[in-house]
């Protein structure tokens, strides 16, 4: 019964995430906090977002900017390490609080972003990936803030999913890597990442068509209800776990 509901749940937020390039953790990472515990759910998202991103660059492959994705993971795959000591030493709710907020708050700032028509240049990608590298190395969730950078150099609906994804594959590639150096990754924590990843591969498979038909305005205005979405769950789960 536990991967029945995990398939099904992994099959929307794979879809859903395909449409809008995030959400799947947001999703799915409060099931596996239930049924294997906090410690163990980070790393199989970690493993789970690999396939999952993968699916992505395999769908929309012919519309990468790589020359974006290669400014952003040249700092992200470095800092991900940072990230992942950190978080296996220390408690990482108040980030999470923190980043929740941040999520609500690129609503506003991914609007002034367009009205103001700023665009961001290669090397602000550059210092963006080392953030949230750092950032994705401590806590599962980051995917909604990579949202206004991408968008802010100009990439929108399928280059943008595609490019996002590329660079959240190099990150979360690294980031697996990281946990298994530092021992915790253990191969039944692979074989529960590849599964959940899975169904995410075939989300992103089936949203393509549904991206494909979607206008500029209604992408945005889905990415802003995700990034409210994401906002709220990560300050819940956050206030929830820690006792706050």
């Amino acid at each position: 019964m536990t991967w029945i509901i995990i398939t099904i749940v992994g099959l929307v937020a794979g879809t859903l995430s395909g449409i809008v390039g995030f959400g799947s953790t947001t999703i799915l990472m409060p099931l596996l906090v239930i049924f294997f515990g906090p410690k163990a759910a980070v790393p199989i998202m970690a493993v789970a977002a690999v396939l999952g991103n993968l699916g992505r660059v395999v769908v929309w492959w012919p519309v990468i900017a790589w020359r974006a994705v290669a400014a952003f993971s040249l700092t992200a795959i470095g800092a991900v390490w940072f990230g992942a000591k950190t978080m296996l030493a220390f408690d990482p709710v108040y980030l999470e609080l923190f980043l929740g907020a941040f999520f609500i708050l690129m609503i506003p700032i991914r609007r002034w972003f367009v009205s103001s028509e700023l665009k961001l240049s290669l090397l602000g990608l550059a210092m963006a990936g080392a953030v949230i590298g750092f950032l994705t190395g401590i806590v599962a969730n980051t995917g909604p803030i990579n949202t206004p950078f991408f968008l802010a150099h100009g990439l929108i609906k399928g280059p943008f999913i595609a490019t996002e994804a590329m660079s959240s594959l190099a990150m979360f590639g690294s980031k697996s890597a990281a946990f298994w150096t530092f021992g915790a990754l253990p191969a039944e924590t692979i074989t529960r990442g590849c599964i959940v990843g899975a169904t995410l591969m075939i989300g992103a498979w089936l949203a393509k068509r549904f991206v494909q038909n979607l206008s500029t305005d209604a992408f945005k205005g889905l990415m802003d209800v995700l990034l409210l979405v994401a906002g709220g769950a990560m300050i819940v789960n956050a206030l929830s776990g820690s006792g706050l």
